[in-house]
C-alpha cells in the first residue's frame, strides 16, 4: 500500500466541512484511501454504490437511503446516482456538522449542473491523482513549496536509482506501476480503457459511435503537451466539432485528459489563449501511443513531449497537497517563445518551469523564462529548466538548470 500525501488535506477538510468529495481517475486508489481513513483516523461507516443491492436501494429512494445511513459515512462511487447528492444537500442543511460525508467518484460530479449548484458552500473538492514519484518511492517532498523558496533547490541531491524512462513508461497508476512485464502492463491499460468505455462513458453520455472513442484517445495522445487545436483534431478524427466538444468534456470529467490554460500578465488578455493538452498519466499515454521503455530511450520529439507532460502532471499532483495554494498555466508569446509551465500563487508571485530532454542545458533554453522574468520583475521568484543531466547550474539571477532526478525524485540532504 502506498502512503498518499493528500491524506492530511482530507483530514483537515473533514474537520470544518460537511461534505468532502474525493475525485480522480478510476484506479488511482480512492477506495483504498477512504477505507483506510474510515478504519482509522476518520472512523466512519462505509458503503459503495458498486454493490448492486445498495445501488438499487439508493436509486429507488435517495432521501430515505441517506436518512437511514449511520453518520459519518463514506459513499464510494457517489456519482452513479446524481439524485443522491441532492438528498445529501437536504441532510446537510438540517445538520451542518463537519465531516458527515466523504464522497468518492471517478467522474467529476461538478460537471452535473444541479449537483454543483446544490452542494455549493457545503462541499470541499479534493483531487487524487495517480501516484507521484515521491509517493511511489515512499518520499514526502513538496516540489511546489521548494520552488517558491529556491534556496532549497541547492539542498536537493540526485536520486541515483531514478530512471526517467522507466518512470515515464510505468506511469502512476498503482497496479500497472508494479508490473515489470511490458505486455502485462499493456494488458492492464487495454482493460482500463475498455472498462471506461463500457461502464463510465455509457453511464454518463449517450454516444452512438462508441468505437470512435478509443481512436480519439489515441489521436489525443499524439497531441499531448501541445496547444489544443480542436478544429484540427476534428478534421483529423472526422468527428464533427460539436460532437468532439462533448467527447472532450467527457474525457475531462473522467480524468483522462487535463488542460493547462494559457497565462498572461493581464488576466483579461491571454497572449496565446489556447490551453495545452495533457494526458493524465504518462503510462497511459505510452500505452495509447504504443511506445515502451525501450522506445522512449530512443528519444525524439514525442519523448520530449511525454517528458513535459510528466513534469506538468507531477506539479499538479504536488499542488494538491502543497502548503502554498497555486494555479498552473503555460505562457507563450506570438514570437513563439514560451514557458512550459507557469506556477502562480494567490499573491501573483510566479515560478516558471521549462522542460528539456537534454543532458546539456544552454543559455538559449532560458529565452522564454527571461521574457517572463522581464515582464514580472519582482513578482518573478525563479525560473527552472528541468533537464536530464546531473548538476544544478545557475544561469543568471534567479535562473537555474535543475536535474529531473533532483527536483522530481531527489531527496533532502
Amino acid at each position: 500500500m502506498f502512503w498518499r500525501l493528500i491524506q492530511d488535506r482530507l483530514i483537515a477538510a473533514l474537520a470544518d466541512t460537511p461534505v468532502v468529495f474525493l475525485r480522480g481517475a478510476r484506479q488511482t486508489g480512492k477506495t483504498t484511501l477512504v477505507q483506510m481513513l474510515a478504519a482509522g483516523p476518520y472512523p466512519a461507516h462505509y458503503v459503495t454504490l458498486d454493490n448492486v443491492g445498495i445501488l438499487s436501494a439508493a436509486s429507488s429512494d435517495p432521501s430515505g437511503f441517506i436518512d437511514g445511513l449511520e453518520k459519518p459515512v463514506v459513499i464510494d462511487e457517489a456519482q452513479r446516482i446524481p439524485d443522491l447528492l441532492l438528498a445529501i444537500k437536504e441532510d446537510v442543511d438540517r445538520n451542518r456538522q463537519p465531516g458527515r460525508y466523504i464522497l468518492t467518484g471517478s467522474a467529476d460530479i461538478l460537471t452535473l449542473p444541479r449537483v454543483a449548484d446544490a452542494l455549493t458552500g457545503r462541499m470541499e473538492v479534493v483531487t487524487l491523482w495517480p501516484l507521484s514519484v515521491s509517493e511511489s518511492s515512499g518520499g514526502s517532498s513538496t516540489i511546489i513549496d521548494e520552488l517558491f523558496h529556491p534556496e532549497t533547490i541547492w539542498s536537493l541531491k540526485p536520486n541515483p536509482v531514478f530512471d526517467i524512462f522507466a518512470t515515464l513508461a510505468g506511469g502512476g497508476f498503482p497496479e500497472p506501476l508494479q508490473r515489470t512485464d511490458q505486455q502485462r502492463r499493456q494488458a492492464w491499460f487495454d482493460a482500463y480503457i475498455t472498462t471506461i468505455l463500457e461502464r463510465d462513458i455509457r453511464n454518463l453520455a449517450q454516444i452512438k459511435d462508441i468505437a470512435s472513442v478509443p481512436r480519439l484517445l489515441n489521436l489525443l495522445a499524439t497531441r499531448l503537451a501541445t496547444l489544443l487545436n480542436q478544429s484540427e483534431i476534428s478534421r483529423s478524427s472526422s468527428i464533427p466539432n460539436s460532437t468532439l466538444s462533448r467527447y472532450m468534456a467527457l474525457f475531462k470529467a473522467l480524468f483522462l485528459i487535463q488542460e493547462l490554460p494559457a497565462w498572461s500578465v493581464n488576466l483579461g488578455k491571454r497572449l496565446v489563449k489556447s490551453p495545452k493538452l495533457m494526458v493524465v498519466d504518462t503510462g497511459l499515454a505510452c500505452a495509447l501511443l504504443g511506445i515502451d521503455e525501450n522506445g522512449l530511450r530512443q528519444g525524439g520529439e514525442i519523448v520530449g513531449r511525454i517528458l513535459e507532460n510528466f513534469v506538468c502532471l507531477e506539479l499538479f499532483k504536488h499542488a494538491s497537497w502543497a502548503n502554498k495554494s497555486v494555479r498552473l498555466y503555460h505562457f507563450r508569446v506570438q514570437t513563439g517563445h514560451e514557458v512550459d509551465i507557469v506556477i502562480e500563487d494567490n499573491r501573483g508571485a510566479i515560478v516558471g518551469v521549462e522542460v528539456k530532454l537534454s543532458g546539456t542545458p544552454s543559455s538559449k533554453d532560458f529565452a522564454g523564462l527571461r521574457i517572463l522574468q522581464s515582464h514580472l520583475k519582482e513578482k518573478f521568484i525563479c525560473g527552472v529548466l528541468v533537464y536530464t543531466g546531473n548538476e544544478t547550474v545557475p544561469f543568471g539571477r534567479d535562473l537555474y538548470a535543475v536535474p529531473i532526478n533532483s527536483l522530481i525524485a531527489g531527496v533532502q540532504k
